[in-house]
């Protein structure tokens, strides 16, 4: 197999012009310097110090608003869109659609403390996230996210529907499946090809996930024994996940990769960060009958974003209000795309900084 070959994981070639860039050329201090900008928290919540942006806004009633990251990235996927919503009109956007940005960090990334006990999936991790936004000062808010992010923004809807003004999403969560059966609805064509195209793209694409799910501490001994191996495990889905036209590098940067990938190697902690997969499955997003995701939902969907269902499978159990197909961009979208993704949000929160305010859906 020829060395930039990507087809049986990430090609040889590219490993060695990462290791290569590492060694000789990234500036952590720098990086650190770029993130440090940022400002950022502990607080104990659940017996876990939890990591945290916090970026107050810059208008005259900016709404809170909890942004959540998902695998293999971090808090750093952020960075970039962070400044866009907080202080919009720095960016040449009105300042009425300022947004305080909290983006916490999932226990066990970064620089959020590994849970020492089972059970903290992302049903539990809404919780702590409530806690965290309360603790704040925050009563209402608005939640994003994409990977895990959904799967947590969802929950945190879903469990405390009072105080979430609305819910965004870059991408459905994987195990979510709608109240199904007797007296609803049955499945349509459509969402029968997307469940088929799911299944092929697990079988294709999917043993990431499945060896996460059923054996992550295997798998961690060599990525937390082998910057290198953990590197071509995470950059794989980089490379495979991001709309670039096959060169992620020229789309992200080797420095703001490999930054990303610091950030694990440096906490040690990569067993709990694939733990998560484990935690998922065993509480997915399935939502019993009767069950619904009641706060507003925005979905912007990225041209190269994992199988993404039809509407209406989602309408099955959220309260579909804005359905945007976005330009260019995929699974990774805050790094990718973050202006276009930053306008995406003003637009759809915009209403709902009123709490009387009613959506139309589009």
């Amino acid at each position: 197999m020829h060395a930039s070959d990507w087809h049986e994981g990430t090609s040889l070639a590219f490993m060695q012009r990462v290791a290569h860039h590492w060694i000789e050329d990234f500036d952590w201090s720098a990086q650190q310097a770029r993130l440090n900008a940022l400002p950022q928290f502990l607080a104990e919540i659940d017996g876990l110090n939890i990591h945290f942006v916090h970026q107050r806004g810059h208008g005259p009633d900016p709404l809170p608003l909890v942004i959540t990251h998902g695998w293999p990235g971090s808090f750093a996927e952020m960075a970039r869109i962070v400044p866009l919503l907080a202080d919009p009109g720095a960016h040449g956007a009105d300042p009425a659609d300022a947004f305080h940005v909290v983006v916490p960090s999932l226990p066990g990334y970064g620089f959020s403390q590994a849970p020492d006990r089972p059970g903290f999936g992302p049903h539990r991790i809404a919780a702590l996230w409530a806690e965290l936004m309360a603790g704040l000062g925050y009563a209402r808010y608005g939640a994003q996210g994409g990977d895990w992010g959904a799967s947590v923004s969802t929950w945190l809807a879903q469990r405390y529907p009072q105080r979430v003004a609305g819910l965004h999403l870059n991408f459905i969560p994987g195990s979510y499946r709608p109240p199904l059966g007797e007296g609803l609805p049955p499945i349509s064509a459509e969402e029968q090809a997307f469940l088929s195209g799911i299944e092929a793209w697990a079988k294709a694409e999917g043993a990431y996930s499945h060896i996460q799910a059923t054996k992550p501490l295997s798998l961690a001994y060599g990525l937390m024994d082998s910057p290198v191996a953990l590197a071509a495990w995470m950059l794989e889905k980089f490379q495979a996940w991001s709309d670039c036209d096959g060169d992620v590098v020229q789309l992200l940067g080797l420095d703001a990769l490999l930054t990303n990938v610091c950030l694990y190697w440096f906490s040690g902690t990569a067993d709990a960060t694939l733990r998560l997969y484990r935690e998922n499955s065993l509480h997915p997003v399935h939502l019993q009958r009767g069950e619904t995701v009641a706060p507003p939902l925005g979905v912007a969907q990225f041209p190269h974003e994992l199988p993404m269902p039809p509407r209406s499978w989602v309408e099955r159990g959220y309260n579909v209000a804005r359905w945007t197909t976005m330009p260019k961009g995929g699974h990774f979208a805050a790094m990718e795309q973050p202006e276009l993704l930053a306008q995406e949000l003003r637009a759809f929160f915009r209403p709902l900084r009123v709490p009387s305010a009613v959506l139309t859906p589009n």
